[in-house]
């Protein structure tokens, strides 16, 4: 299942990342994905999470092919600081995903974007993952928590982010025997096409959003006149008199 996993996640971050522009792109979390390696910016890292074992305790760094060490839920780089964020499996894997994800929407510029990978609890994937043995994604330590696909796009939309791309993939049963699994692989063609929620595994790529601000031109809302300042006319009218109480004409009596 994760040779499979691997594939399928590679194949999408090469097609949605190869015109993403920028300067500076982050990938936290497992290296065997080379999520980056078709991007064009100058500035690329690889870091490496608290949740990820360090085999090399004196100097974890070294012929890794990691560039830094960091705190999933605290991260060193300063706000509005990073183009394109990378998460495969980390929030699921993270033991605060929300602190997780708001550091995301803190380094990220505005109109940055971030890819998220996660298994699906509702598919075959999922089951195995979170009720069965333990896979490759998981650590000595940490067991992941799925995180639900609608649930992370509310979590998304919370943080200002507007979801652009939304995948998924795997529709086979997680078997041990890869030559069953390829017996069944006629139920990706079929599962892409009736039950596209129940894949394994989804994908989403969302961009951040900032509100901005709108210039209002002082000389044209000040030249309109005040409705209470501007005077009405008033009409005056004559008292009225009946016709009895008017006055009778004089008749001389010469």
């Amino acid at each position: 299942m994760a040779s499979r996993l691997l594939a399928w996640e590679q194949q999408q971050a090469d097609e949605l990342l190869a015109d993403v522009f920028g300067y500076h792109a982050l990938q936290l979390g497992w290296p065997a994905l080379e999520a980056l390696r078709a991007n064009r910016m100058p500035h690329r890292w690889m870091a490496q999470p608290e949740f990820e074992a360090n085999r090399q305790e004196d100097n974890p760094l070294q012929d890794s092919g990691l560039d830094v060490c960091l705190d999933s839920r605290a991260w060193p780089w300063p706000a509005d600081s990073l183009d394109l964020v990378i998460l495969p499996h980390a929030l699921e894997r993270s033991a605060d995903p929300h602190a997780c994800l708001r550091e995301v929407e803190r380094v990220l510029i505005p109109e940055g974007q971030v890819l998220i990978t996660g298994l699906n609890p509702w598919s075959w994937w999922g089951f195995k993952q979170s009720f069965g043995r333990r896979g490759e994604l998981s650590s000595a330590t940490v067991h992941p928590s799925l995180i639900g696909y609608r649930r992370l796009r509310d979590w998304l939309r919370l943080l200002g982010f507007e979801v652009q791309v939304s995948r998924f993939g795997g529709w086979t049963p997680a078997l041990g025997n890869e030559r069953w699994m390829q017996r069944l692989s006629w139920m990706d063609k079929l599962g892409a096409r009736w039950w596209p929620i129940f894949g394994g595994v989804y994908l989403l790529m969302a961009t951040k959003r900032v509100p901005g601000g709108r210039l209002i031109d002082g000389r044209s809302w000040r030249a309109v006149r005040s409705p209470t300042a501007a005077t009405a006319p008033i009409v005056r009218s004559e008292p009225f008199t009946s016709p009895q109480s008017a006055p009778k004409d004089i008749v001389d009596p010469r």
